[in-house]
């Protein structure tokens, strides 16, 4: 069965990406920052053990010339980061993970050991240090509970306690924890953390 993988993407457009970091640091160095930090996720995951869909922001760039030609895109469309969530998930038969496109941590390795734990959970979560997560899968959609991924506060600390609380007794399995980059302090602990990849 084919795995999938999803990756929300922003058309890196100054002003409209990364506001957050660009309060910060400035609109167009983090417009810079994200446009290349999309594409060394891109290098880094594709895979021929998974296909990659781009769930893309606006819908309108669905068509740009960012994205990879030989690439699979869809539109996000509206609703909140759950809806949106969901819609993806939804769209895709077997196993898919979704994931964001600001974790510099993120490699092959992660998909791979959340592909491997749906091999017995119902779903998977990759814990943030803030109290969301980097990474959501299900093993398939047909079971998505009603309430999966509803009622959640985004953007907070109990982001994936809520979003646990949505699988209505389907079984999770956790794996790494790592950290996005959502602010200018997000992006200096990587830049001194020693790795190098922000």
């Amino acid at each position: 069965m084919t795995r999938t993988l999803i990756i929300m993407v922003k058309a890196p457009q100054v002003g409209h990406v990364k506001t957050r970091l660009g309060r910060d640091i400035g609109r167009i160095p983090a417009t810079w920052w994200y446009r290349h930090q999309v594409a060394r996720t891109l290098r880094r995951l594709r895979d021929p053990r998974w296909r990659i869909v781009l769930a893309v922001a606006p819908d309108t760039a669905v068509g740009a010339g960012w994205w990879p030609l030989d690439l699979d895109r869809a539109p996000q469309r509206s609703g909140d980061l759950g809806e949106r969530m969901r819609r993806q998930l939804a769209a895709v038969r077997g196993p898919a993970v979704l994931i964001g496109s600001d974790i510099p941590d993120i490699s092959r390795a992660h998909i791979i050991r959340a592909f491997d734990a749906l091999g017995w959970a119902d779903a998977v979560f990759g814990p943030a240090e803030d109290g969301g997560y980097w990474l959501v899968g299900l093993r398939g959609t047909r079971a998505m509970p009603p309430a999966f991924l509803r009622n959640v506060r985004w953007s907070a600390p109990e982001t994936l306690a809520d979003s646990l609380a949505s699988l209505d007794g389907l079984r999770p399995s956790l794996i790494d924890t790592l950290r996005d980059v959502d602010t200018g302090a997000d992006l200096n602990a990587f830049r001194h953390d020693g790795t190098g990849v922000a």
